[in-house]
């Protein structure tokens, strides 16, 4: 089966216009996640999703694929949806975070093998254990719950699974969800095409659109923690890490 990973990147960003074009030690944010992505082991082709012609002019520059899409899309599914349409082929779909420089190639490649080797999974994605408190109380810090199988019961920004006892002396650790995800090509494009669930709208997050209609999500755990690049902040802080490899 054909693997296609897609990079949706967009140049409007409220906390940091322009961000795909931020420079890291030379190279532009978005060629940073584009070179991590050609060291996957399964993927056969990469493809910069956006809508803006400055990221394009940039992405062919440094030689790698890109298309134009539409301005108006509402999440990085979206916008790859579009882009899948275009690429016949493609029967698996991964859509790699265009704002993580250092994303792991290794992470990548565990969260594809579900779907090479399952055929009920539609989706997989990734988490990680939580070692903090502070990040367990973090909305920002999506959390999961699995089955015993490793499929996803439930994704929330609140502390879940609830324990009377206090976080350091939980007998296991809570897990959070690292924003990769995996597709079925003829599941992305359903997937867009439903209307928004009411859970998703509650917590703000996409993929419970995906178990409110039944859909089975793999979940699959890695010891790789995002360094996100979401604000002048983080980009400073990810220049440092580049800068000491």
């Amino acid at each position: 089966m054909k693997v296609a990973a897609f990079i949706p990147a967009r140049y409007a960003s409220t906390r940091l216009p322009g961000k795909p074009l931020a420079d890291i030690s030379g190279k532009t944010l978005v060629e940073r996640v584009y070179e991590r992505a050609q060291a996957c082991e399964l993927i056969d082709t990469i493809t910069v999703a956006t809508d803006d012609e400055r990221i394009f002019r940039v992405v062919k520059a440094f030689g790698g694929e890109v298309v134009m899409t539409g301005a108006a899309h509402g999440s990085g599914a979206d916008r790859i949806a579009e882009a899948v349409a275009l690429d016949l082929e493609a029967e698996i779909i991964v859509n790699i975070q265009g704002d993580e420089p250092l994303i792991s190639p290794g992470a990548v490649d565990s969260a594809i093998r579900p779907l090479l080797d399952e055929p009920a999974v539609d989706i997989s994605t990734l988490k990680t254990a939580i070692t903090t408190e502070e990040e367990f109380l973090d909305p920002h810090a999506v959390k999961v719950v699995t089955d015993s199988r490793g499929r996803a019961l439930y994704f929330s920004r609140s502390p879940i699974p609830y324990s009377a006892a206090p976080f350091s002396e939980r007998k296991t650790l809570p897990f959070k969800h690292i924003g990769l995800y995996v597709y079925r090509r003829d599941f992305i494009l359903k997937f867009t095409g439903l209307g928004h669930s009411p859970l998703e709208d509650s917590e703000s997050l996409e993929q419970l659109r995906a178990l409110e209609h039944g859909h089975v999500i793999e979940v699959v755990e890695t010891e790789y923690n995002p360094v996100s690049v979401d604000t002048p902040e983080d980009l400073e802080a990810v220049r440092k890490i580049f800068s000491a490899m």
